[in-house]
């Protein structure tokens, strides 16, 4: 079982110089995120910043042109995913570069015309690049937050920095480091709000309520974001249920005393009040006229809002059984559950900041969202096929997770399904040893990543798609080794560990230099051109007449 406490793990003298964890981080903890950040570095202006304007241009262009048009008063024009906090932040982010006379093309009206093609791609040039370093910057900040957490949940630093340095080495970070998408804007807070869950569950406090609503504030971030994180959500309060321990008992001030129940009194005051404020747009996100406008079609029962309404009493449900399983006081639990309402019903008032219907009924119709979005065999079987169709869908989908992750029978540019074959045979070695509680937290972690796998299989498991479920699979090595100290002593643990690196390297790095590399023109952007950017016609395209 592992502890919070960071100090390394102690070895006897006689192994010390058999100690693989010492010989992998040799710089230290500060030294090794130094180098982690310069190698990001160094690999983001190799083969990100520098590359032509238009080689990533999918959602580069339409989150930009998106921002550029809102900073001339206009709505957000792209509203698929819903990529609405990704394009805010570049939004802002393009009126401080231009507040500071660094980039003078910030809004479409500034932009130069078509016709014009030299300065049209100098001006789209700055803009790219400037998105681009923007989606770096938020990477970087997101590797280094995922390090600080991962020091609240594992005992030896040396095991979180080696964690943080194969996240690093991802293939959803090496794909989001260099280019605006939605995905890391929307996974990263939910993997941060697992964490923090974690951690917290392990040590009691006495804002531990404070630390869920925290996480279920950024749980709803990421949804705004990108509606596949409603995968994610759903998994973690099932995943969370192994962490806990005897220091996760509930502190004296939660078992019963007076002043606790006043604070489970405010904290459901608290949710009530969030609740009413939210309420309007609940209202407009369950509009029938809106939803049959967007096309969705209700998944249960004939009716909107019958899964979310299931969604939010299995949350309360496991928040119930975590608490019966490690002894947390009742009044402990209900401040958890008000303050976890509260602060999802706080953040769904982020949407208010630049007000979409849009963006409304797609977050709080996800999985709808979801299914415009879908492949025909996928829709039919959400909307109305029997059992036995979205049986072998899903079992199809597991066979194409399977494959994925042995990498010989469907390789990918994903060089975490190489862990996966260290996890899985380091559960079942675990469990062996006695170590079953750690086990079982790496088992749950594993299960929630080929869940998610099996139904982004349905869109080809894109690259894209990694960053839900390759930290899961990094936290379950992680907490396997951590909690295996005689792992690090034996004779092929540094030549394992060398090889796995080195293949993180060289798959991870693969995608970007080969789009670096490409030489393939922009005409493919001109299919989707007129329809996702109507008013910035490209130089290179042919326009339909009116």
């Amino acid at each position: 079982m592992t502890e919070l406490s960071t100090a390394p793990s102690s070895a006897a003298p006689a192994h010390a110089s058999r100690d693989a964890l010492d010989r992998l981080t040799p710089l230290g903890w500060r030294g090794g995120l130094i180098a982690i950040v310069v190698g990001l570095a160094l690999s983001f202006f190799l083969f990100g910043y520098a590359v032509i304007y238009w080689r990533n241009a999918d959602m580069d262009f339409m989150v930009i042109y998106s921002a550029l048009a809102m900073n001339d008063g206009r709505p957000q024009q792209f509203l698929d995913h819903t990529a609405y906090l990704t394009i805010l932040t570049v939004k802002s982010w393009f009126q401080l570069l231009h507040g500071l006379g660094l980039l003078d093309a910030w809004t479409l009206s500034a932009f130069p015309p078509p016709t014009e093609p030299a300065a049209f791609d100098t001006a789209m040039t700055h803009a790219v690049r400037a998105g681009r370093l923007l989606a770096f910057l938020i990477a970087i900040g997101s590797v280094l937050i995922f390090a600080a957490l991962g020091r609240r949940i594992l005992r030896d630093w040396r095991v979180t920095l080696l964690a943080t340095l194969a996240f690093a080495l991802s293939g959803g970070i090496a794909v989001h480091s260099r280019i605006l998408r939605s995905e890391l804007v929307a996974a990263l807070p939910v993997i941060f709000a697992l964490m923090i869950l974690i951690a917290t569950g392990r040590r009691a406090s006495l804002f531990r309520p404070l630390f869920v609503a925290a996480s279920a504030f950024l749980c709803v971030l990421g949804l705004e974001n990108k509606v596949q994180a409603i995968l994610l959500i759903a998994v973690l309060p099932f995943v969370v249920l192994p962490f806990g321990g005897k220091e996760g008992r509930s502190v004296r001030f939660w078992q019963n005393t007076s002043g606790s129940w006043l604070v489970v009194a405010a904290a459901v005051l608290l949710a009530l009040a969030a609740g009413s404020a939210a309420w309007p747009l609940a209202r407009v996100g369950f509009d029938r006229a809106l939803l049959d406008a967007a096309q969705f079609h209700p998944l249960l029962l004939g009716r909107f809002g019958v899964y979310q309404i299931a969604l939010l009493a299995l949350v309360a449900a496991c928040m119930v059984a975590y608490a019966a399983i490690w002894r947390i006081a009742a009044a402990e639990t209900l401040a958890a559950i008000a303050g976890a309402a509260a602060a999802g019903a706080a953040a769904l008032l982020v949407l208010d900041i630049d007000y979409n219907t849009a963006n409304v009924i797609a977050v709080f119709n996800p999985l709808e969202k979801m299914l415009t979005f879908a492949d025909t065999s996928t829709a039919s079987a959400a909307n109305g096929s029997s059992i036995a169709a979205i049986l072998l869908l899903l079992l199809d989908g597991l066979g194409g997770v399977l494959t994925r992750y042995t990498f010989v029978l469907h390789s990918s540019p994903r060089p975490t399904v190489f862990l996966t074959w260290l996890v899985i045979p380091g559960i079942v070695y675990a469990w062996r040893r006695g170590e079953r509680q750690a086990a079982l937290q790496a088992l749950m972690l594993m299960l929630g990543a080929i869940g998610i796998d099996m139904l982004g299989v349905r869109r080809g498991l894109k690259s894209e798609y990694f960053i839900f479920t390759d930290p899961l699979i990094i936290l379950a090595g992680a907490i396997l080794l951590d909690s295996l100290d005689a792992s690090r002593f034996h004779k092929w643990a540094y030549s394992i560990a060398i090889t796995l690196f080195a293949l993180h390297i060289a798959i991870g790095q693969a995608e970007p230099i080969k789009y670096a590399l490409k030489r393939s023109g922009p005409e493919s952007i001109c299919e989707w051109n007129s329809y996702y950017m109507p008013l910035m016609p490209l130089p290179w395209c042919k326009r339909a007449p009116a």
